[in-house]
């Protein structure tokens, strides 16, 4: 089957941080991504952010490999579930800045770290997000994919 995605990367840039390391944890998950980097529109003082990484992918087929080796098929494609935004075709979830920097997918639930998270937003133009997520991270039975094929 053939997918039609549009995926946009969003990661906040500290001041205390340096910029190539946060463009780093994009290319960590998101190696085929088109970068940008965004400076601040504002003075980077309070703790606000010193810029932004937005990012632009067609493809995550290196997450999903991440998925299948890390083996959380089921924490993935639960987290993207909780994600979907049926209205938009859309589905979003955060990554935890730190691990992705080591290329480790870890979600994100409640609270951004102090750092901030790694925003991702798909959205399926074809066929539907469930689907797309099912691809991504398929059903397992005791850890192991489940073949629809059998």
């Amino acid at each position: 089957m053939i997918y039609s995605v549009d995926t946009t990367i969003e990661v906040a840039v500290q001041p205390t941080e340096v910029t190539d390391r946060v463009v780093a944890v994009v290319q960590n998950l998101f190696p085929d991504a088109t970068i940008e980097e965004r400076p601040a529109t504002t003075d980077a003082t309070d703790g606000q952010p010193a810029g932004e990484i937005v990012a632009t992918t067609h493809s995550l087929e290196h997450l999903s490999e991440l998925f299948h080796e890390q083996a959380i098929l089921d924490t993935a494609r639960s987290a993207m579930m909780d994600g979907i935004d049926a209205e938009t075709d859309t589905f979003q979830f955060r990554l935890k800045k730190q691990a992705a920097f080591e290329e480790v997918v870890n979600f994100a639930v409640g609270n951004p770290d102090e750092l901030g998270d790694v925003r991702v937003t798909v959205t399926v133009e074809e066929p539907d997000p469930e689907t797309y997520i099912q691809y991504l991270a398929p059903p397992t039975e005791e850890g192991v994919p489940i073949d629809d094929d059998q």
